[in-house]
């Protein structure tokens, strides 16, 4: 464990550039408090928020709004559409896109999730990966949910992971 706090300590990029997209058929960006929350959270911890935006749940909204934002952030997070019902798309459309799967991410995320809400976890198809030079993480749109993946992973390994894509 030494080595391993030893090894974020070095890594350097400090302040990470991220992007948000919400996606919802019933929410705009006055009413998104779970992009509100992220934003907060990524601020708070001094890192630089680029865009924050919020789309339909449509694959070709999603996928414009994803390019968009690759090369202009380090990292992009997306808050709903995990879930198991027809209009949750995230999961669908980012997936092929990936050039590498952060795999662990969805077993720490379950596993996390399971410590709060039980076998509700199962719902969440929370999934993270490398699209060229950024990072996607694709969190349910629960603010608790956005909570735990921000708090306990995404915001203590941001600058970790960007040191190694930057390799």
């Amino acid at each position: 464990m030494e080595t391993t706090i030893k090894h974020k300590k070095e890594a350097t990029a400090n302040k990470v550039r991220f992007g948000i997209i919400t996606l919802s058929n019933t929410r705009n960006k006055k009413s998104d408090v779970s992009g509100e929350l992220i934003t907060k959270k990524i601020v708070g911890a001094g890192h630089v928020l680029v865009s924050h935006s919020v789309v339909k749940d449509e694959e070709n909204a999603l996928l414009e709004q994803v390019k968009k934002l690759l090369g202009l952030v380090d990292i992009i997070i997306t808050s709903g559409g995990t879930g198991v019902s027809r209009d949750d798309i995230t999961i669908e459309t980012l997936k092929p896109l990936f050039d590498k799967e952060l795999t662990g991410f969805q077993t720490v995320f379950t596993l996390l999730s399971y410590q709060e809400i039980r076998s509700a976890a199962i719902l969440s198809r929370a999934t993270a990966g490398v699209i060229g030079s950024t990072v996607v993480f694709c969190v349910p749109g629960s603010p608790a949910a956005c909570s735990l993946a921000l708090d306990k992973i995404i915001l203590r390994e941001a600058p970790h992971i960007i040191k190694h894509l930057k390799q």
